[in-house]
């Protein structure tokens, strides 16, 4: 079955919680996450909340990666959404996992854009 993209959905738990906590930190390491996965970052917006915990999104030109974060619970749920055959979201899953210590993760992926009608996906307009 063909598809448009891939949506890879982690849970992490066990993380560090001062790297959970560090919004600029987070904003390089999941740019990093996606340039290392072959994607082009187009753009980045990360926000710190008060007491605690940061939510960002790395908009790439195939869709994006998302992390929201409790670091009072150890925890960050990650959005990998890449489209097309050049970037492989496992990739980035894998340095996100090391950079934030996880202890534990569980993930899904979902394909996105099933078409079971066109012989062949162009990603790219035509």
């Amino acid at each position: 079955m063909k598809a448009l993209g891939r949506h890879v959905l982690a849970e992490f738990y066990g993380c560090d919680p001062q790297a959970l906590n560090h919004k600029d930190w987070l904003e390089n390491m999941m740019r990093r996450a996606a340039e290392e996965s072959g994607a082009t970052v187009v753009s980045s917006a990360f926000h710190l909340f008060n007491p605690h915990g940061v939510s960002g999104a790395v908009i790439i030109a195939e869709s994006h990666l998302t992390i929201h974060t409790w670091p009072e619970y150890g925890y960050a749920a990650v959005d990998l959404f890449t489209c097309g055959d050049s970037v492989d979201p496992w990739i980035a899953f894998e340095m996100i996992k090391d950079y934030l210590q996880a202890e534990q993760m569980f993930t899904l992926e979902v394909k996105r854009g099933q078409l079971h009608t066109v012989e062949s996906l162009q990603h790219k307009p035509f």
